[in-house]
C-alpha cells in the first residue's frame, strides 16, 4: 500500500493534469465557435460551385472529346491519388486514428483490385501514422499549413501540386478523404472524388428538385459565354482549390470540437481519479492513527 506522502503526491499531480486538460478544453472551445462559423460559411460557396460545375458537365457531355480531362479523366482508374487531411496537434480523441484507418482501408481495397495508391497528407499527425506503413506510398506532405487556421493560400498550394501530377499523368482519380464537421461529439469521414470531377448528391440539390418537380417547372436553358469547355476548364482547376480549402476547414473545425470532448472528458476521467485517491489517502491516515492509539495504549498497559 501507497504511504500518505506517495499519495499526497500522486493528488496532487492528477490535479495539475486536471487543471491543463481543464484549460485545453476552454481553449479548444473557444477556437471552435471560429472554427465552426468558418466551416458553414464555405459550404455555400463549395455547394454551389459543385452544383454549377455539375449542370456545366452535363451539357459538355455531348462532346466528350473536348471535355477538359479533369472532367473526362484519363479513361482508367489504375491509379489513385488520396488527399488526407489530419490535425498537425493531438491531444483530440480519436480523431486522427478513424481518418488513417479509413485511409488504410481504401489502400487495402485499392491492392485488391490490383490498383496503386498515392498519398498527400496534410497534417502532422496523419503524416506520423501513415509513413509508418506507407512511407513509399508518400508523395508529398504539408504539416503546419493550418496555423494558426486554414488560409486559401495553403490549399491553393496543394491544389497545384494535384493539378500538376495530373496533367503530368502520374494518377488517374484523386479523391479527398477528410473529416466532416457534423457537432462537436460528431465528426464523420468523408470522401470526397475531385478528379475526374463528380458532382456528389446533396440534400439541397434533391429539395430543389423535388421542389422544382412540384411546381412542373423544366430546367432553365442557359447560354454560356465564352462555350462550357472552356468555362469549365477555368473552374476545375478552381473547384479543385475550393474543395480542398473546405476540407481542411471542416477538419479544423472537427479538430477542435474532438479536441474539447476529449479535454472533457479527461477532466472528469482526473476528478474521478482525485475523489479515489482522496478516499484512499483518508483511510490509509485514519489506519495510520489508528495504528499509533493502539501503539501508545497497548505501551501504557504494559507499564
Amino acid at each position: 500500500m501507497a504511504n500518505l506522502k506517495d499519495l499526497r503526491n500522486s493528488i496532487a499531480s492528477v490535479k495539475s493534469t486536471q487543471r491543463i486538460t481543464s484549460a485545453m478544453k476552454m481553449v479548444a472551445a473557444a477556437k471552435l465557435r471560429k472554427a465552426q462559423d468558418m466551416a458553414e460559411a464555405a459550404r455555400p460557396y463549395a455547394e454551389r460551385m459543385e452544383r454549377m460545375l455539375s449542370s456545366l458537365a452535363t451539357s459538355a457531355a455531348a462532346n466528350p472529346e473536348s471535355a477538359p480531362p479533369m472532367l473526362a479523366g484519363t479513361g482508367k482508374d489504375d491509379s489513385h491519388l488520396l488527399i488526407v487531411v489530419s490535425s498537425d496537434r493531438g491531444l483530440c480523441g480519436g480523431f486522427n486514428s478513424s481518418i488513417t484507418r479509413d485511409v488504410r482501408q481504401r489502400i487495402a481495397r485499392l491492392e485488391a483490385d490490383g490498383k496503386t495508391a498515392k498519398l498527400i497528407v496534410i497534417g502532422k499527425k496523419g503524416v506520423t501514422a501513415l509513413r509508418r506503413d506507407f512511407a513509399d506510398r508518400i508523395v508529398a506532405t504539408h504539416e503546419e499549413i493550418s496555423k494558426p487556421s486554414p488560409s486559401f493560400d495553403g490549399a491553393a498550394l496543394v491544389s497545384q501540386a494535384v493539378a500538376d501530377m495530373f496533367a503530368a499523368g502520374e494518377f488517374d482519380v484523386c479523391t479527398l478523404v477528410y473529416s466532416r464537421f457534423v457537432s462537436a461529439l460528431t465528426q464523420i469521414v468523408t470522401p470526397l472524388q475531385l478528379i475526374p470531377f463528380t458532382a456528389p448528391e446533396s440534400e439541397d440539390a434533391a429539395e430543389d428538385d423535388d421542389s422544382a418537380a412540384a411546381n412542373g417547372a423544366d430546367g432553365a436553358v442557359y447560354e454560356f459565354e465564352p462555350d462550357e469547355e472552356e468555362i469549365l476548364a477555368a473552374l476545375l482547376p478552381r473547384n479543385l482549390s475550393v474543395q480542398v480549402f473546405r476540407s481542411m476547414l471542416e477538419s479544423f473545425a472537427s479538430e477542435q470540437g474532438a479536441r474539447m470532448t476529449a479535454m472533457d472528458s479527461a477532466t472528469r476521467n482526473a476528478g474521478d481519479m482525485i475523489d479515489k485517491l482522496t478516499t484512499t489517502y483518508n483511510r490509509t491516515r485514519q489506519a495510520a492513527i489508528t495504528k499509533e492509539l493502539i501503539e501508545i495504549i497497548s505501551g501504557a498497559e504494559a507499564l
